[in-house]
């Protein structure tokens, strides 16, 4: 058996943009489902949700059923040992939160490849490898293996261009909401300073031809940043998307009750 395809990886290097989905409720339901939705990818959120490393496996399995769909997953932090654990279980695509420095997208890098090339713990009989199915999994494994760094603060803007241009990056996420805060903005995502940041990353990561990803539940602002040039952009968050919706419904319903 051959490694599977790293779809959003490949899609990354063709430059086709792909939209995606933020899975933040936990089981293999809600994944399932947003898996079938037509998007190109669905992160598992394990940093900001309430989904234990444990619960990424069904996930992934349940994304599975829609082939085209890419699953990414985004460790509660920069954390080896999560990495590994996370890669085991199958998941091909990372998202690394909270990079400042390059010396910590090198740590992230490292988490993500064997011996002697990095710190991954070697373990034949899992997921990754099919259960010992995949042929020669442990040489071939890294090919199909993508890392994004989220950058969200004012100091990882600094350090923009050394953190994208680590070898072993492929893809920079802008994190907005915590930008702002960094930025002494709290929440304020659409500010014209904060807007101003994000752009600003998008043209100097443009010019190092290095793909940048954001998340943008405004549509018109993530058309704007689509305009851009962003590569990749998530669009809607499954708790989000509950909560206006039960809002929308009992709105129907607003002074109708007898």
């Amino acid at each position: 058996m051959k490694n599977p395809k790293n779809l959003f990886k490949e899609r990354l290097l063709n430059r086709r943009v792909q939209l995606g989905l933020w899975n933040t409720i936990g089981g293999n339901t809600v994944p399932e489902m947003l898996g079938g939705a037509g998007f190109d990818w669905v992160l598992v959120d394990c940093e900001h949700a309430a989904i234990e490393t444990v619960e990424v496996l069904p996930a992934l399995q349940a994304l599975a059923a829609t082939p085209n769909v890419s699953a990414i997953v985004r460790p509660a932090g920069n954390d080896p040992t999560l990495f590994k654990r996370i890669l085991d279980m199958g998941a091909q695509t990372l998202l690394v939160p909270f990079v400042q420095i390059q010396e910590e997208a090198e740590k992230a890098v490292s988490a993500m490849r064997y011996a002697p090339s990095g710190i991954r713990g070697m373990a034949g009989m899992t997921r990754a490898t099919r259960y010992g199915q995949v042929e020669d999994y442990f040489e071939v494994a890294y090919d199909e293996l993508c890392l994004i760094i989220q950058i969200e603060t004012v100091q990882g803007l600094q350090n923009l261009e050394a953190i994208a241009q680590t070898r072993g990056v492929d893809a920079i996420f802008i994190g907005p909401a915590d930008l702002s805060a960094s930025m002494g903005r709290p929440g304020q995502m659409n500010h014209p300073d904060v807007v101003a940041a994000i752009h600003d990353a998008i043209d100097r990561l443009k010019r190092l031809n290095v793909p940048v990803g954001l998340m943008a539940l405004d549509p018109q602002m993530a058309k704007s940043y689509l305009d851009k040039g962003v590569d990749f952009a998530a669009v809607g968050v499954d708790l989000v998307l509950l909560a206006d919706s039960v809002a929308a419904l009992r709105e129907k319903f607003q002074g109708s009750e007898t």
